[in-house]
């Protein structure tokens, strides 16, 4: 893809930006299996060599899980890596995804239930998803296999990277919105009736609100909880879940909203409500979840 480097753009970042397409352009060339095992290679020698956030990772998976040895944490950090890095080549196989027969072949997928409470009563609706199985391919076969959606996103510092992932994101009809607009546009989106997808598993860097998550009290971002609350639309948790054969299932969860008005305090609360939900998958499926972010950053202040 041609393009011109814009002022900012680093060394280090133009050979990321290369190695990334030579890479992908290797990964579309063999099968999935050949690819999957170049990712579990290479999930093996950052784990065992690099080390890159190893420690982090361990760390947190220790306090989350005090009742497992040491040698079930280094299994599952271990399977964390190869996870991920496995994500990695999926997203540079997307172009390979293009119709909703390819989709379906990767993922399981039954959205009658959002259907029900959405297209058949002209409304839209949230869906949120974590850091999970591989949410880059959840939302891109969910556009094929659904209808469109519009993808909220966190831009990378990389510009060409965030570029090129971007277009991959949007080849088959969906959209991104970056999270600076996701009120506005998130709005606009969901009082049209569209499919809003938000990842909540994340800290808020400039919030307030702090609850429990995986035993820990941490920052928790309200904005799915506020965008559904406002637009009147229900909530929908999806996790992507890796099965067997190289496929991946998709279990869905409404959140209910009984109770609940437009005000800060109801937000707060159904953010509660879905970050349990997003909590229970990965006490189930601690591989599948992106350890290796400083989740737990920002504690709460004390207050004498």
């Amino acid at each position: 893809m041609a393009r011109s480097w814009e002022d900012g753009d680093n060394l280090a970042d133009r050979a990321l930006y290369s190695l990334i397409k030579m890479i992908g352009l290797l990964v579309r060339r063999i099968s999935r299996k050949h690819s999957t095992s170049i990712a579990y290679g290479i999930g093996d020698f950052v784990y065992t060599i690099l080390k890159t956030r190893r420690q982090l990772v361990e760390k947190n998976l220790a306090l989350t899980f005090p009742e497992k040895t040491q040698a079930e944490i280094d299994s599952i950090a271990r399977q964390i890596y190869r996870n991920q890095a496995e994500n990695m080549i999926e997203v540079l196989r997307l172009p390979m995804i293009k119709t909703a027969e390819d989709a379906s072949r990767l993922l399981d997928l039954d959205a009658r239930t959002i259907f029900a409470k959405t297209i058949d009563q002209k409304k839209g609706v949230v869906l949120v998803s974590a850091h999970f199985g591989n949410w880059e391919l959840l939302a891109y076969c969910s556009g094929l296999l659904t209808q469109p959606v519009t993808i909220v996103v966190k831009p990378l510092k990389n510009r060409a990277i965030d570029k090129q992932i971007n277009a991959w994101r949007t080849m088959r009809g969906n959209r991104i919105v970056y999270d600076w607009k996701a009120l506005r546009e998130g709005l606009r989106t969901l009082r049209n009736g569209g499919f809003l997808t938000l990842l909540g598993d994340q800290s808020d860097n400039g919030g307030s609100f702090f609850t429990e998550f995986l035993g820990r009290r941490t920052t928790v971002f309200l904005g799915p909880a506020y965008l559904a609350l406002k637009a009147g639309v229900p909530l929908f948790v999806a996790m992507c879940i890796r099965s067997d054969g190289g496929r991946y299932r998709v279990e869905i969860e409404e959140i209910d909203l009984t109770g609940l008005g437009t005000s800060k305090t109801d937000a707060e609360e159904l953010a509660r409500r879905y970050t349990k939900t997003i909590e229970r998958y990965i006490y189930r499926y601690p591989e599948e979840w992106l350890w290796l972010h400083n989740r737990w950053k920002r504690t709460e202040p004390f207050t004498p």
